[in-house]
């Protein structure tokens, strides 16, 4: 016997939420505008931070070159094996990225040069200040348009306190009830019984009820308002919600959080059948990266690669952290050999870093949940802390390019 995922009820209210919002071609085509490099330019003027974007777009000029390093190496590579994308996580607005792009900028001169990442992450809670002051657009002009990654994941977290009027047209938009408290006159958040924080347990993973609503709500108006087409999915519930709502917006994407547990095969295996659901047309998911576990092997992600090959679905890339923050997960945690073994075997992946290695300050969890004031206070320190992860993916990078291993990296180091 088998059982559909979501119900009639359950499409009826994501098509619903979907329609507000205009329609998956209205969203699509938004996406699309906004992501534009004339389009961030004008709004960003506008909101006062022509600036500092006029101030990164000399940054970059300076930034350390892939090319120059395998010309000096005299580096080729072995198509027999696999390829390597860089990603780096902790790109806490538009002030730390702008302190980070100064350190990449200062490499290339200090002998150690450090090139940037092609894929970034970030978890700074969607609050409608972050979405419409223009700093999250700020930060995605810096990191898309001028450093040109290929990726830019956020992160939202469905215990974002968000004003009341916001849930009651949820409600009557979808037909659903939501549980939430009041936080202050303006605002309520959604209630979450794990642990009872307006961010919820690690960030968000609990989704339980109809709060993948709440979640598909926050990734559109925030898709809508800064072109931002990528983000963190920790919970079962809404990255299946996730699926079926992006099947006819192709430019909407999600990851998988490692916090989610793929670190077996059977449970990547359950991934592959959510996906199968609700496949594009072209046999593409919504789901554009998966965040292998960081309990599993070398052997485990290399057959979890192979199932994924085998299974049709096109266009997904598998992740796997090499270095973690100290208060994610045990000590030390070093998956650099893995790394090896899973490159080696002719299998690509993308190399992460929540960490560089070492206790640096602000070089953890907690720093991804500061205030905005916080954040902004502490930018120089969250933006060293994110070079030196970006200089260890450098560092390791030229590793596997001595290997014969192609690595990628953002478009303004090449």
């Amino acid at each position: 016997m088998y059982f559909e995922f979501l119900s009639a009820d359950d499409k009826k209210a994501i098509d619903a939420l979907k329609e507000y919002h205009g329609g998956a071609k209205n969203i699509s085509a938004t996406i699309t505008d906004m992501r534009t490099y004339e389009t961030r330019k004008r709004i960003l003027n506008d909101k006062g931070f022509g600036d500092m974007i006029s101030d990164a777009e000399e940054l970059v000029k300076k930034f350390p070159k892939v090319k120059d390093y395998e010309k000096k190496q005299n580096i080729s590579y072995d198509n027999s094996l696999g390829i390597g994308t860089a990603q780096v996580s902790g790109w806490q607005g538009a002030k730390v990225t702008h302190h980070a792009m100064k350190r990449i900028a200062a490499s290339a001169e200090n002998g150690e040069e450090c090139f940037v990442p092609s894929e970034f992450i970030s978890v700074v809670a969607l609050t409608d200040n972050y979405i419409y002051n223009g700093d999250l657009m700020a930060t995605l002009m810096m990191s898309e348009n001028i450093m040109k990654c290929s990726k830019f994941c956020n992160t939202n977290l469905i215990g974002i306190p968000q004003p009341k009027a916001r849930f009651k047209k949820l409600e009557e938009i979808t037909g659903k009830k939501f549980e939430v408290a009041e936080v202050n006159t303006e605002n309520a958040a959604i209630i979450l019984k794990n642990q009872g924080t307006f961010f919820g347990n690690f960030g968000g993973i609990e989704c339980a009820n109809d709060n993948h609503l709440v979640y598909l709500d926050g990734v559109t108006r925030t898709a809508l308002a800064t072109g931002g087409d990528f983000y963190l999915n920790p919970s079962w519930s809404s990255i299946i919600a996730a699926c079926y709502y992006g099947r006819d917006i192709p430019n909407l994407h999600f990851k998988i959080s490692m916090l989610l547990s793929t670190q077996t095969v059977m449970q990547f295996r359950m991934l592959l059948n959510i996906m199968k659901s609700y496949l594009r047309d072209d046999n593409t998911s919504p789901l554009y990266e998966i965040n292998i576990g960081n309990g599993a092997t070398s052997d485990t992600f290399i057959q979890c690669a192979k199932e994924l090959d085998e299974s049709g679905i096109k266009g997904v890339s598998l992740a796997a952290h090499i270095y973690i923050n100290p208060d994610l997960g045990i000590e030390g945690f070093n998956w650099t050999d893995n790394a090896f073994k899973v490159l080696e075997s002719g299998t690509d992946m993308t190399f992460k870093y929540e960490s560089d290695g070492t206790a640096r300050e602000l070089d953890t969890m907690a720093a991804y949940f500061l205030s905005e004031d916080e954040r902004d206070a502490n930018a120089e320190k969250i933006g060293d802390v994110i070079y030196y992860k970006s200089l260890r993916a450098s560092k390791d990078g030229k590793s596997f390019m001595k290997k014969g291993i192609k690595s990628i990296f953002g478009g303004s180091s090449y």
